[in-house]
């Protein structure tokens, strides 16, 4: 069963708002970080936005699939392709998120590391579009 706060448009809505903005806010911070080459900080801070990531956005990612996706799709069955794609969309985060841990294990932070960062806010943005669209249309 799905918590209320998830089935509502605009609870939702404000969920991944938060998380997005901390995302964006940890990226600018990474940015200033590596133009004044303070690589070691930015490596630290690359880290808290893994940890960002895993636990805020992946954590609620996992909590949609294991119970509103499940929801929706035994409410509406015509849903069931819609849904596939934000799980698709999920499995692509959990992907770049395990791509950046492994480059910041190998290689330290980059500029090219802080693109994959912007890659997934830009995921997450039109996955969250396309959620909060079948949200408020069902």
């Amino acid at each position: 069963m799905t918590g209320p706060a998830l089935k509502k448009v605009d609870d939702h809505a404000a969920i991944h708002e938060a998380a997005l903005n901390e995302a964006k806010e940890l990226n600018a911070i990474l940015f200033k970080l590596l133009m004044k080459d303070q690589k070691e900080k930015a490596l630290e801070v690359a880290h808290v936005a893994i940890e960002h990531w895993e636990t805020r956005t992946l954590r609620h990612a996992e909590a949609e699939e294991t119970g509103l996706y499940k929801d929706l799709v035994n409410e509406s069955p015509e849903l069931k392709d819609s849904v596939t794609a934000l799980i698709r969309d999920h499995d692509t985060m959990r992907y770049l998120v395990k791509e950046i841990k492994e480059t910041l294990e190998t290689d330290g932070m980059s500029h090219e590391v802080l693109q994959q960062f912007h890659t997934l806010i830009h995921v997450d943005m039109y996955h969250n579009l396309e959620e909060e669209r079948i949200l408020s249309n069902h």
